[in-house]
């Protein structure tokens, strides 16, 4: 069970207000290689009262969305044909290292983000696939830098806990 201060870690208008010790102890429960199985990590911040009463819709609406998805879906089944997988998440290394082929700039930015956040050979082959996918979603044919620069962001978890 975690102490009621120790679920404040990170609020931006709250103080955690746990001894280092206890939060570290909290950490090492995770496990990194846990971690590595997930595809997207992503912190969720609070929303304000004020904008979750307002009435006025942000963002984009779920139809819109819907249709990227249904989009990019249709883009992996044909990509994968009678392959068995019908998802990039499926996608075996070989398949891997075929459809998710990186420009110098991309291939740049993934391996300063290898070395420098130490990510494993698994999370290398889940940012590809989370940038192929993100491609997908945008419609282009290509794995762009941006495409891989948020895949990497999406893996700021397994750093944050274990810096």
């Amino acid at each position: 069970m975690v102490s009621a201060p120790l679920r404040l870690l990170g609020d931006p208008k709250r103080s955690c207000r746990c001894p280092a010790r206890q939060i570290e102890n909290y950490r090492q429960r995770i496990s990194g290689p846990l971690l590595d199985r997930v595809d997207i990590h992503s912190e969720v911040p609070l929303v304000d009262f004020r904008e979750l009463t307002s009435g006025v819709p942000s963002g984009e609406s779920s139809a819109v969305i819907r249709g990227r998805v249904v989009a990019a879906r249709r883009i992996q089944q044909e990509r994968f044909g009678k392959s068995g997988h019908t998802t990039n998440s499926a996608m075996s290394s070989r398949q891997v290292r075929q459809h998710c082929q990186l420009d110098t700039e991309s291939t740049g930015y993934l391996e300063h983000a290898m070395e420098e956040m130490s990510f494993s050979a698994r999370a290398h082959d889940r940012i590809l696939k989370v940038a192929r996918t993100l491609a997908d979603l945008a419609g282009a044919p290509d794995i762009r830098p941006t495409d891989i620069l948020e895949a990497i962001q999406y893996r700021s978890l397994d750093r944050k806990l274990f810096c």
